[in-house]
């Protein structure tokens, strides 16, 4: 699915160009976004971070840590101490930071887990990241089709009844059949928070001129490329070029000559100026739609059956791949499909669905009574609003938010983030491994020497960035936690191979360690089934006493198929 590039057809001509004359082939590098993931994935359910006022809170918030920085990057010990969270909290503040900044050449990208609370984050983006906390999502909109999802969604689960009251989960499962905002809206929406608080977020980046006071205000060319942590210019599913190089006042720059710095005002207007016309581009089109306007055709949809049908690639490479309304079938989807790009799983339901490739973000939105498998998440990977799925994933970090009845096997580099109203979750170590699995982890950089997956962080249980009303005291809810699978039902997940004849990897087990207890209770399983299969085999029976064994164990197993629903994939994997 793209991210709503194809939403808008015309750029706003900037307001120190001469002849702003509309160009009917507009260059897309024109054309302005929010960046999504900074919303998507940057958002960090911790009330002191939340700022009623954000310019007044942190206008000497920012003095504060410019005091305490060094070279002007600020580490955990001084984000602790000038936001009084703990330290815990304040290495989540750099991880959660690092995993969403726009520059893949900044040191906390780069920066080893050992070196995340020295190397520290740059005080810009620290400030635009925590400015953004103020941020509350859009609530989630009815299905279009919401008779069909109706037929597939399960029932109400039994504990619903003793739920409590600030449950965000019973908005999403109440039978209005609400789902994620399309990706337009979700745009539209991020645009118009950056519209109201753009003042406020450039004054923050902006420096007076010396001698000149405070009303004179200008941004240097090295500040303003730090709001490419909140916006972006053209295609972004490809390389973004530096953001200074979309402007009429910083563009071809001499690089051997510091460019000059610019007024803020002027800054503000430029950017809001291509805001107003995205933001009337994106309701022209959506307004388009819902009157059935045939040119109209909502790409977002387009992307989800492409990515959705097995077997059928997306025909484009733009923004994140829709995996949507996969229903009672298996999917399987490798690198050539999905080589560093992102991914959503949106509302799938008892399936089985492989995404065995290296991925940069991966969302997986209200699905139940499926599995997935994801290949290698180098940034993040965010799963919400979830019954009874059981995951499997490498990944550089992940959240989980508004599950229940949930597995999560995890190869996971940083602590596990749990938020929200959550019951009776599992984590477990990553139980499997396809071929070109090490491959993947060092494309997108997940290690396999570490994995925190039984250390959950558990934050609140009420979401500060949603649009829903609280009762009072329900912020200081503390989230319900994760327990460990125990042992003896931990069992290693097999991952078919299709792809007969294609080039086989390096992989042949799992990378990542698994923990004492878990391997000797795979290797007392192990014990047993070999005891039994001798037993079997050197009981002395006639033959057809053997026959009538053997065709009771292969009712057994295959009674087993049905009552699990494995039976299905089984079929799904014949048919592929």
């Amino acid at each position: 699915m793209t991210e709503e590039q194809d939403l808008i057809d015309q750029s706003p001509p900037p307001p120190t160009v001469p002849d702003p004359e509309p160009n009917p082939n507009p260059n897309p590098n024109s054309i302005i976004h929010p960046r999504r993931v900074s919303f998507e994935h940057g958002l960090l359910p911790i009330q002191k971070l939340v700022f009623t006022d954000p310019i007044q809170t942190l206008a000497p918030i920012k003095q504060k840590l410019a005091d305490a920085s060094t070279n002007n990057r600020v580490g955990s010990v001084a984000v602790a101490d000038v936001l009084q969270i703990s330290g815990d909290h304040a290495r989540l503040v750099l991880e959660t930071l690092g995993s969403v900044l726009h520059s893949e050449s900044d040191p906390l990208v780069k920066a080893k887990p050992e070196e995340v609370d020295s190397v520290g984050a740059d005080l810009r983006d620290l400030i635009l990241f925590l400015y953004i906390q103020s941020y509350k999502k859009l609530l989630p909109r009815t299905h279009k089709d919401s008779a069909a999802v109706a037929d597939v969604w399960p029932s109400t689960s039994a504990f619903d009844g003793y739920l409590s009251a600030l449950s965000p989960i019973q908005l999403v499962r109440s039978n209005s059949r609400r789902f994620m905002p399309s990706q337009a809206d979700d745009e539209a929406h991020q645009l118009s928070y950056l519209q109201k608080h753009l003042a406020n977020i450039i004054s923050l980046l902006a420096e007076p001129v010396e001698g000149e006071g405070e009303e004179s205000l200008v941004l240097s060319m090295e500040a303003f490329e730090h709001l490419g942590f909140l916006v972006q210019f053209g295609d972004k599913g490809a390389d973004v070029s530096p953001l200074s190089q979309a402007t009429p006042f910083f563009a071809n720059s001499d690089p051997d000559m510091p460019a000059v710095p610019v007024p803020a005002s002027q800054v503000h207007d430029w950017l809001l100026q291509n805001i107003a016309s995205a933001l009337e581009s994106i309701t022209e089109r959506i307004s388009g739609k819902e009157n059935g306007s045939s040119n109209a055709a909502d790409q977002d949809d387009a992307m989800s059956d492409a990515c959705a049908a097995p077997n059928k690639v997306a025909p484009s490479t733009r923004g994140p791949c829709l995996i949507e309304g996969v229903s009672k079938t298996s999917l399987v989807k490798q690198a050539s499909d999905l080589r560093g790009r992102s991914v959503k799983v949106v509302n799938c339901h008892d399936s089985v669905i492989y995404l065995l490739a290296p991925l940069r973000y991966a969302t997986v939105h209200g699905c139940s009574d499926t599995t997935i498998v994801l290949g290698a998440v180098g940034k993040a990977l965010r799963i919400e609003h979830c019954e009874r799925v059981h995951v499997i994933a490498a990944t550089k970090r992940v959240c989980i938010a508004n599950c229940r009845e949930c597995v999560f096997f995890l190869g996971v580099n940083q602590r596990p983030l749990i938020v929200g109203d959550n019951h009776k979750l599992q984590v477990a170590p990553y139980n499997t491994y396809y071929s070109h699995l090490v491959e993947h982890m060092s494309e997108v950089g997940v290690e396999p020497t570490i994995n925190k997956w039984d250390q959950p962080l558990a934050l609140g249980a009420v979401d500060p960035h949603d649009s829903i009303s609280h009762p009072a005291g329900g912020a200081d809810a503390q989230a319900e936690s994760a327990a460990c699978v125990d042992p003896d039902q931990f069992i290693n997940f097999l991952i078919p191979n299709w792809f007969t004849g294609e080039e086989i990897g390096s992989t042949k087990d799992n990378p990542f360690p698994l923990p004492d207890p878990y391997m000797a209770a795979q290797q007392r399983n192990l014990k047993n089934f070999e005891e039994t299969r001798r037993s079997l085999k050197e009981t002395p029976l006639e033959e057809n006493r053997k026959k009538e064994l053997s065709s009771a164990l292969h009712v057994y197993f295959k009674d087993w198929l049905y009552a699990s629903g494995n039976i299905r994939q089984l079929y799904c994997l014949q048919g592929d």
